[in-house]
Formats: C-alpha cells, sequence, structure tokens
C-alpha cells in the first residue's frame, strides 16, 4: 500500500470516528479500503474490553465471505470456567504473558501451534495470520479497559509481504483509536442509563448539567418498598442480601421500563420512578400497567426462589400525582438529576401507609381523579387518611379486588391497560 494510500486510509479513519461511525462500521469500511487498495484483507477481528454491569467487552468482526455470524458479540466475565480457558489458549493471551505487541503466523503450521481458533481460521482457507495487542497508557485505561486486542488474515498463499505488515503496524493503532473513542461513549451513556436513569441520562449528555437549572413538570411519581426486607436480610446470611436485593431490584425496574417509565433513585429497597408525557391520563395507566407487570415479574421470581429454599417477598407501591421540579440538584462537585417537591414527600408517605391499611398498592385522590373513566372502575377507595407530615386527608385508593378474584375481570383489566 502506498503512501498516499495509507493517507487516504487514516484521513477516513479519523473524519468517521469523528462523526460516530460505529465501531463495527469502522471496521468493515476499514477492511474494504485495504482491499481496495491491494491489501488482501480475508477477515479482521477487533476486541476492546468495556465497562457495563453485564459484558466484560465487546468484539468487532468482518469477513470476505457471506456467513451467519454476527458483526458484533458481547462477551461476559473471562475469568473463570470455559471462557477462561479459551482466553488462556488465545494468541491475545500469549501476547500478553510474554510481553509482545505482535504475531505473526503461517497457518499451515496451526495444527502445531496450542492456540485456539486458529485451527478453524485454516479449515476455512487463511493462509497467514497477525495479532496485535494495543496497550493504552495508565491514564488511558478505563476499568478492565487497558488494551485493544486484534488480529487479520489473508487467504493469499504467499501470505501478507512486509510492505503489508507494515502497512498494518502503522494503520491498526489508528483504528484502534477511533473504536476506543466510540467505546469511550458508549461506556459514558452505558453508565448514564445505569445510574442516573435513561432520561435523565439522555438530559445529562445534552448538557443539562448546570446546578440549580431545572424543569417544572407534572409526573406520575412511584414508589415502592420491599416488604419485611429488615427481618429477611437478619435472617439470612451476609452473601445472600446482595442477591434478594437484586432480585427484587430486577422485578421493580423492568416492570417500570417495560411501561415507559423512568427509575430515577434506589433508595435502600425502594424505587423512586416518574411516569410523564403530554397526556397525564396515558402516564397514569402506565403506572398502573407497570405495577401489573411488577406482579407478574414478583409471581414468577417467588415462585423461583421458593424452590431454591430462599426467602420470598413482595412490595407496597405508591402511585401519586403533581408538580415536581426536574433537573441538578446538589453542590458544586456533587449534583444529582432527580425530581424534588411537596410531591415526591408525599408519594412515599403513601407508601409508606399501605403498610397500615396492608395494600400493596394505594394510590393518592389526585392520580384516581385523572385517570379516565375506564380505568377509575378498577380502584375502590380504602378511607379517607391524613399522612404523616402532610397537612391534609385525602381518599387513598387501591385495585378492586375483584381484578384478582375473577378472570372476567382480570382479563379486562388487562385489556384496559394494553390500550
Amino acid at each position: 500500500m502506498q503512501t498516499a494510500s495509507r493517507l487516504s486510509l487514516i484521513n477516513w479513519i479519523a473524519s468517521q470516528g469523528l462523526t460516530g461511525l460505529p465501531e463495527q462500521e469502522l471496521l468493515r469500511g476499514f477492511c474494504e479500503r485495504c482491499c481496495d487498495e491491494g491489501l488482501d484483507l480475508s477477515r479482521g477481528l477487533v476486541i476492546i474490553d468495556t465497562l457495563h454491569p453485564i459484558y466484560e467487552g465487546r468484539a468487532f468482526r468482518w469477513s470476505d465471505t457471506p456467513s451467519n455470524e454476527s458483526d458484533v458479540i458481547e462477551y461476559g466475565s473471562t475469568a473463570e470456567g470455559d471462557a477462561a480457558k479459551n482466553w488462556r489458549r488465545s494468541v491475545f493471551y500469549h501476547l500478553l504473558e510474554h510481553g509482545h505487541d505482535e504475531m505473526v503466523i503461517d497457518l499451515a503450521e496451526a495444527p502445531s501451534l496450542d492456540f485456539g481458533q486458529i485451527g478453524d481460521l485454516a479449515e476455512n482457507g487463511h493462509r497467514h495470520f497477525l495479532a496485535f495487542v494495543h496497550r493504552f497508557g495508565e491514564s488511558g485505561a478505563l476499568g478492565q479497559m487497558d488494551c485493544l486486542y486484534s488480529y487479520w488474515t489473508t487467504r493469499r498463499d504467499d501470505g501478507f509481504s512486509e510492505a503489508e505488515l507494515a502497512a498494518l503496524r502503522d494503520l491498526v493503532p489508528v483504528l484502534g483509536l477511533a473504536i476506543k473513542s466510540a467505546q469511550q461513549v458508549d461506556i459514558v451513556r452505558t453508565l448514564g442509563r445505569v445510574y442516573l436513569g435513561r432520561d435523565a441520562s439522555e438530559q445529562v449528555l445534552r448538557g443539562r448539567i448546570s446546578r440549580g437549572v431545572t424543569e417544572r413538570i407534572n409526573a406520575v411519581l412511584w414508589y415502592s418498598d420491599l416488604r419485611g426486607s429488615t427481618g429477611i436480610s437478619e435472617s439470612i446470611g451476609p452473601d445472600e442480601i446482595i442477591p434478594f436485593l437484586n432480585d427484587y431490584a430486577q422485578a421493580v425496574i423492568d416492570a417500570i421500563h417495560e411501561a415507559g417509565g423512568d427509575v430515577l433513585k434506589l433508595i435502600g429497597d425502594g424505587v423512586l420512578a416518574m411516569f410523564w408525557g403530554e397526556d397525564m391520563a396515558d402516564a397514569r395507566r402506565a403506572a398502573l400497567r407497570a405495577e401489573h407487570l411488577f406482579r407478574k415479574n414478583i409471581a414468577a421470581l417467588n415462585a423461583r426462589r421458593a424452590a431454591e429454599g430462599r426467602p420470598t417477598t413482595t412490595a407496597y407501591i405508591g402511585l401519586h400525582v403533581g408538580q415536581v421540579f426536574y433537573g441538578n440538584i446538589g453542590s458544586e462537585d456533587r449534583l444529582d438529576f432527580t425530581v424534588v417537591g411537596p410531591t415526591v414527600n408525599e408519594v412515599s408517605r403513601i407508601a409508606a401507609m399501605s403498610r397500615s391499611v396492608d395494600r400493596e398498592l394505594l394510590a393518592s385522590s389526585e392520580f384516581y381523579k385523572g385517570l379516565d373513566a375506564a380505568g377509575r372502575r378498577y380502584l375502590v377507595s380504602t378511607g379517607r387518611y391524613a399522612l404523616r407530615g402532610i397537612g391534609r386527608a385525602q381518599d387513598l385508593y387501591t385495585l378492586d379486588p375483584e381484578v384478582d378474584a375473577s378472570e372476567p375481570v382480570t382479563g379486562s383489566y388487562e385489556r384496559y391497560l394494553a390500550n
């Protein structure tokens, strides 16, 4: 590959990296342009670790022939089990262990080498193999994301020429920098969604990070709290407490997200969430849909945990509607993007009242009154109550017992929620 061609490809990588082209598209464009310039790549694979609550990292691959393989692979921990064994048999592990940066292999020799996957490459017609490990400096690492791994193959019998190896040594680091940049954007978005919530994360990433900048909105607020969690935590081993909390948090959060809500805070075993939009009747219905989904999640979860001999529980849920301030609250060096206002205090009090009246769901008068006529048919009053710290008494509502007791009513309610 001539110098002019290399410079042209470097400029393409840089420009596409700046525009935010996805990693797999960067790899595909790189490989196709190399082939156009006479560098006959037959396969390319780029691997980079990431920061994610489930995945350890991602791999991106390109092939010169159509296949059923995915262009993107998300992989879990390589610390144990078969994944650890496969990792220790990889060329990349060998390079790291011996402090090398690259390895060239004639794939005709694959049967005599104890490396995973290269035998498959040889059987599929690839003839020459080049692997790189590009290490990040200490200030460039982010969690486990401290290296970029890649390999490149050709089907040509005479393999890569020295000039082609030199071209790849020049070009792959530039591609790696663009892919690392894209991964860092993905990491920021992932961490934002995981720790701030979906909408709050998008607000922050759009630049709404100034202290004190808030928006006054009408929202349906959800506050849920696990029943008897303190007693359960005291009765089980320390190593069981976090799995217990995680199981039930998953059941709540999955339901809220599926119904279109946003989780704002995890407060111990409590969850604060909101539903909002132009049509507040729809937001109320979405909150009821989330509550219904949550009960289904709880039923499945409790069946599994009971079969495993683990403690089970359920949750109290309060629903309320009102104006809140939504935005940045805190100090100059520690901000929280959340909601504040009397409505937030009231919804937590409503959820706490559920214990006293022995109802798993309580909704405020404001919530009830704003439902459409069809929705109000499924709620019944539990009486009038004065909430602690709240000046006025109000009627609180719960689901009509017929929703659970009568199959026709259950079906009607589910159809209402689905509309």
